[in-house]
């Protein structure tokens, strides 16, 4: 129980702090009258639409702003140095292949949720690519896999699962520090979580903290700064964050070649 949570906590951290950094969604204000909902916050009747675009459910806006301005300083007075300083002391190439080594771990939640799905013929790439990375390109270092076998990554995650299952999204929550997210998609990093190295191998606290700590810093410094431009051109930047976030995440659940989400 305190690995999961422990996991949880961490794998909101880096939502929360790179997430505008890993995407290029839309960013149009959604509707304001959109934020007020009656009924379940699991409505499953939501998934019909949310392909159509949707609306966003938000109605504890003012909470979520408080949040919001709490991850805000988050990045700003932490990550941000920590990632400038990462980037001027390590070169690109090597933490390219950091990069690799990471994404090459997350093969187990990749293969479990492309079986999910029924995406087999998916799933077999996966765990073909883990294989030859994990050998020929020296445990993930290398993505020999693409780059000999031309075998591009079939990516899945549980809250993407859910999704195609017709689990509706619920309302909008910025968790403090865990960042911008969904009832949905909260669920999904739970069950994420449970496939991830520190929960199969029992890491401790310093363990994980050192496994998700490095692989943001370093998903970071191979990032251009959508979330600092997103800020300085958006009139809200509470609502360029939350309707990038679903744009993203819509677009996940409806694509199965959707880029790389590194969540």
């Amino acid at each position: 129980m305190k690995n999961i949570v422990v996991l949880l906590f961490l794998l909101g951290f880096m939502i929360s702090t790179s997430f505008a950094a890993e995407n290029e969604g839309n960013t149009v204000p959604a509707d304001p009258s959109t934020n007020l909902v009656d009924g379940d916050y699991l409505d499953d009747d939501f998934a019909d639409d949310e392909f159509d675009g949707g609306p966003i459910y938000d109605p504890i806006e003012p909470l979520n702003r408080v949040f919001f301005e709490f991850n805000d300083k988050l990045y700003f007075w932490v990550l941000k140095p920590v990632k400038t300083g990462y980037s001027f002391v390590v070169p690109a190439e090597l933490r390219e292949a950091v990069g690799n080594f990471f994404n090459n771990l997350a093969s187990p939640i990749r293969l479990i949720n492309n079986l999910l799905q029924g995406r087999f013929e998916d799933a077999g790439v996966v765990l073909s690519r883990f294989v030859i990375n994990s050998t020929v390109g020296v445990y993930g270092l290398a993505d020999v896999a693409l780059q000999e076998y031309n075998l591009e990554p079939r990516l899945a995650d549980f809250g993407q699962t859910l999704g195609k299952y017709g689990i509706g999204e619920g309302i909008y929550v910025v968790w403090p520090v865990l960042g911008p997210s969904n009832i949905r998609h909260s669920v999904g990093l739970a069950g994420d979580a449970l496939a991830s190295p520190p929960f199969l191998f029992d890491f401790n606290l310093t363990e994980s903290i050192s496994y998700y700590g490095t692989n943001r810093v370093n998903v970071l410094s191979l990032s251009p700064s959508i979330y600092e431009d997103m800020k300085k051109f958006s009139l809200d930047p509470y609502v360029a964050v939350r309707q990038s976030f679903y744009d993203f995440r819509r677009n996940v659940v409806e694509n199965a070649s959707v880029e790389e989400p590194n969540f």
